[in-house]
């Protein structure tokens, strides 16, 4: 997720039910010379974004980190269960 301008100490991520949220905001910096600009956009402001997270993703193992303006969250997923095989008695009908 990019996130350029954004400081990582404003940055919360958390795990609510089947939900990963990352949440934060990017403060508006008032140190702008005007007479170098000609129009500046910027944008500033809190932000937000739910993701729904599947059956397989290991909870426990989920980890974050940021760099140059990049959040990175890795979600491992959770060994594969084994396909359980189970024998079915047919019976004959009498």
């Amino acid at each position: 997720m990019d996130v350029p301008g954004v400081d990582p100490k404003d940055v919360n991520i958390t795990l609510e039910d089947d939900t990963l949220v990352i949440e934060g905001e990017r403060k508006f910096s008032k140190e702008v010379k005007e007479e170098d600009y000609l129009r500046i956009e910027r944008r500033y402001g809190k932000f937000r974004r739910s993701i729904p997270l599947g059956k397989g993703i290991d909870r426990d193992k989920i980890s974050a980190s940021f760099d140059k303006g990049v959040l990175e969250v890795k979600l491992p997923k959770t060994e594969e269960l084994k396909p359980k095989r189970v024998k079915i008695e047919v019976k004959e009908k009498k």
